[in-house]
């Protein structure tokens, strides 16, 4: 079945469809991974977004029950050069085909994917809808130029909906989960956490009441500015208890401490970004999946030290809060997928919170 893909300006891909049918609407954004795309696709920080693979074969090791994220995809849409229809792997338990069609998650392969990311890069993130019906080009361009295609608050469509626990013998630890990938709950649990996962908007009180010894701010989608109420919240806990935060939680803490956010141009997603750790003076290749970033200049003032910078453009990609138990980076150092050079600031977090109750 043939597929198009097209632009808010207007620009259309043609291709093949595979996956589900109809149409679907997102922000195109591009990976420049060369595998993980099932990591990818169930992401919660994709939320919303029409995702493509700049690596031109996807799918040749297949799906398997081991390389997800969380229970579902979130991808708006998946854009690939070639998927691989025999795939090959000893944990395989399907194709790529099956598992977007069982999701309803729409496909389109056979576009040229190199012109596609060049375009984004130069004319920065936009809207796009993959579509295998016959609806006029004109249609889709109005449309994806007049509608707010998706909601404000993306952290609420995909938060957990309750309160749950991973049982532990060690240090009590909540986590706030705004999209949190499975790989950061697998890193606390690893160390023996007890980590109990609250919903987003979830209280300081309420977090408070459950009397932990560090709280972790998780990944998750959307322009953490919106946060609002969740800012304000953070704001209440850096005083009263240690705080690790990544990737939007990274963001979160800058905001509540008073710096700014900006939006990049085409985002920084891939498993392959230099970042060096001022503290100790290492450079470390990172997986990384944002399109916020915080604005260097703003942190004067605010009580934070740059900690980490991205070897490739100069961004924030790491502060510490000069008074308070907490830091944070905009990278994923769970990984998944991509490099787990960076699992150290999990023991960092730990340390942190064994340091802070023994002087408390």
């Amino acid at each position: 079945m043939n597929a198009r893909l097209i632009l808010e300006d207007g620009t259309v891909f043609e291709g093949q469809a595979f996956g589900a049918e109809g149409e679907s609407f997102g922000e195109v954004v591009f990976n420049t991974g060369m595998t993980g795309y099932q990591e990818v696709l169930t992401d919660p920080s994709y939320y919303g977004q029409i995702v493509t693979m700049t690596y031109p074969l996807i799918g040749n090791y297949g799906v398997n029950v081991d390389d997800i994220e969380s229970a579902h995809p979130h991808v708006r849409g998946f854009v690939v050069r070639e998927w691989e229809e025999h795939p090959s792997n000893w944990r395989n338990r399907g194709d790529l085909d099956a598992y977007l069609k069982r999701n309803n998650i729409l496909g389109i392969h056979g576009i040229d994917t190199r012109m596609l990311t060049k375009k984004i890069r130069v004319r920065g993130t936009m809207a796009g809808v993959i579509t295998t019906l016959d609806t006029a080009v004109e249609e889709y361009v109005a449309k994806l130029n007049t509608d707010n295609l998706l909601p404000r608050d993306q952290v609420a469509q995909v938060t957990t909906k309750s309160t749950y626990r991973c049982p532990g013998e060690q240090r009590r630890i909540v986590a706030m989960d705004f999209g949190m990938k499975a790989g950061v709950l697998r890193s606390l649990v690893a160390r023996g956490c007890d980590v109990t996962v609250v919903p987003a908007h979830t209280s300081a009180e309420e977090i408070l009441n459950w009397e932990p010894h560090g709280v972790m701010l998780s990944n998750g989608p959307g322009d953490p500015a919106d946060l609002h109420e969740i800012i304000e919240t953070v704001r209440e806990l850096l005083p009263k208890v240690p705080v690790f935060g990544i990737c939007l939680g990274h963001q979160l803490i800058s905001l509540a401490c008073g710096a700014k956010t900006d939006r990049l141009k085409f985002g920084h997603r891939g498993a392959n970004h230099p970042v060096k750790d001022l503290l100790n003076g290492r450079c470390y290749i990172t997986s990384q999946n944002h399109g916020y970033v915080v604005v260097p200049e703003s942190l004067e003032g605010t009580g934070l030290e740059l900690t980490h910078i991205n070897q490739n453009d100069g961004s924030v990609e790491g502060v510490q809060h000069t008074n308070y138990p907490a830091f944070s980076v905009q990278y994923h150092p769970e990984a998944r997928p991509g490099p787990d050079d960076s699992d150290y600031l999990f023991d960092r977090f730990m340390d942190m919170i064994d340091t802070y109750w023994e002087a408390n």
